[in-house]
């Protein structure tokens, strides 16, 4: 295994014919270094991933104690666009390294830091979030599903919905109540389960998107190790805070798309054995063709590549001039650069040893309303073409073959209904700020004081 090595600092050109990071920045000129060291593109996908992880840099936020190096989150992007840019695989990623890891690392026993985070950024294993229910999404403490102990395993009754990634993931982040007798918040524990287990039953969700990346899954007599409980029995409300925090600052404004992912981690997707290098551009720009989309590639080029990728489509359509256009090219460069100096202010505020209370949820909302103005320009650029789309059984999922930029804001735009639900609705964002960053008073309820079972359902 080759571990983190110190070098001069100077730029330079790798042997494989990618220019090094050049930058006065010792973080990234580390990175440059080790990356000179380390990158071949013949490895597997999984050796690779076992340099990178155990180097540090699949997931830099995370402690040095749990294969991080405790850079801030702003400083992580640039790690990130430092490694495509150099022309090597990068990080595992999906669910397991925006928010199992950081979550573990957190509440997670060291022993549990050595098997799970090891295994989410080196790409052994891929995970989902099963936190949502039929009747507990946004009031997710109303949760019904059961865990009871048996012996040296927990026996989980219940159903999750809006499960992103269920089908590829070999462990879920799982929520269950523990003990209905005491109010909602007290009695939930967190979960690592298994997925690939009888009594686990995905069922996938097509959205108005033509694809499915969201699931239900049922859950029968599942089974659970009683050493795969995070956090503490009855304690898994400020457990799962944790893993919502790390999700809205992932998916919100200037989070980087922490969830974006080349190669599919874990042992479903197939990925692991394959050529490191097939995954990465070649000289002419090309990379190989996956053989199954996940469908988030193509909302994160509009949304990754914010004004600048519709500012290329509004000049190829010939409507660069349209002060319309314009306007709102302007507006999303903004609010791009909003989210990337709130992360900069972060990132400075926690250098003096101090927070910016709310951040994570003023983020997520950014990225709603980013999202929204992505939106309505792209098709207003797009025009009569960005509204063609298939849906029928014997096409592929996704939109009518047209041209892919315009493909890319179709599907965005279907898909820009749910970023302002997913992660905790804006409502919900709004609340927490008001609540909890500003003090203002709650609704009255008495959830907190009255035994769970005593509360009424929404059954």
């Amino acid at each position: 295994m080759t571990d983190t090595v110190s070098r001069p600092t100077e730029s330079r050109t790798t042997d494989t014919g990618h220019s090094g990071t050049g930058s006065a920045d010792p973080v990234l000129d580390e990175l440059d270094a080790w990356l000179s060291d380390n990158w071949d593109p013949d490895l597997t996908v999984v050796a690779w991933w076992e340099r990178l992880g155990l180097a540090g840099w699949s997931a830099p936020t995370l402690p040095t104690t749990a294969f991080g190096r405790g850079l801030p989150r702003n400083d992580a992007v640039r790690v990130a666009q430092a490694i495509e840019r150099f022309g090597a695989l990068g990080a595992p990623g999906g669910l397991g390294l925006l928010l199992a890891a950081p979550t573990i690392a957190a509440h997670g026993s060291p022993e549990q830091i050595d098997t799970y985070v090891r295994d989410i950024v080196t790409g052994r294993q891929s995970w989902c979030q099963l936190f949502s229910e039929p009747s507990a999404g946004s009031d997710l403490a109303g949760l019904q599903t059961r865990a009871v102990l048996d012996g040296d395993e927990w026996v989980v009754n219940g159903q999750k919905v809006w499960t992103s990634n269920g089908r590829k993931a070999d462990l879920g982040m799982l929520m269950a109540r523990t003990d209905p007798e005491v109010p909602k918040h007290q009695g939930i524990t967190y979960f690592a389960i298994e997925m690939i287990q009888p009594g686990v039953e995905i069922r996938p969700l097509r959205e108005m998107t033509g694809r499915a990346l969201f699931n239900e899954v049922f859950l029968t007599d599942a089974r659970v190790a009683r050493g795969a409980v995070i956090g503490g029995v009855n304690q898994g409300w400020a457990v799962a805070n944790t893993t919502l925090a790390n999700e809205r600052a992932g998916l919100g404004s200037g989070g980087g798309s922490a969830a974006a992912s080349v190669a599919v981690p874990g042992t479903v997707g197939g990925d692991l054995d394959r050529r490191a290098g097939d995954f990465v551009p070649d000289r002419t720009g090309r990379r190989v063709a996956r053989a199954e989309d996940d469908g988030d590639a193509t909302t994160r080029r509009v949304v990754g590549g914010g004004a600048s990728f519709l500012m290329d489509l509004a000049q190829r359509n010939g409507v660069s001039d349209d002060p319309a256009v314009r306007q709102g090219l302007a507006q999303l460069y903004t609010w791009g650069e909003l989210g990337r100096f709130n992360g900069l202010r972060l990132k400075a505020t926690k250098a003096m040893g101090s927070d910016i209370p709310g951040m994570p949820n003023i983020s997520k909302l950014s990225m709603s309303h980013i999202m929204r103005l992505s939106r309505d320009l792209g098709l207003r650029i797009a025009r009569a073409s960005g509204m063609l789309h298939t849906y029928g059984p014997s096409d592929p999922p996704g939109v009518a073959p047209v041209d892919p930029m315009v493909n890319a804001v179709t599907e965005m735009a279907l898909l820009a209904q749910a970023p302002p639900i997913y992660g905790g609705t804006d409502q919900i964002q709004r609340n927490i700020i008001g609540e909890r960053v500003l003090g203002l008073p709650k609704e009255p309820n008495n959830d907190r004081t009255l035994p769970f079972s005593a509360l009424p359902k929404n059954n």
